[in-house]
């Protein structure tokens, strides 16, 4: 099985498998993804990877080799 290496916002890095909660992956990385309705309705838990914003609540690792990851800033909040 396959294994992607994540960089982390706070210079931290960690390895999971494709396929894995992103709210699981942070976790396991000591990461905190704030959540609101876990749902991908409300938007708290966005985050950039690879530049593409991702709702954590709802979305999994994907199969890539390395990727990094920052936190979502919106303008709008």
């Amino acid at each position: 099985m396959n294994t992607v290496k994540i960089n982390w916002p706070n210079k931290k890095s960690s390895n999971c498998s494709p396929g894995v909660d992103w709210l699981k992956a942070a976790y396991d990385a000591d990461i905190e993804i704030p959540t609101g309705c876990l749902g991908g309705s409300c938007g708290a838990c966005e985050i950039e990877v690879n530049g593409e914003v991702v709702r954590a609540c709802i979305a999994t690792v994907p199969d890539k080799k390395e990727l990094n990851v920052e936190f979502f800033s919106d303008p709008y909040w």
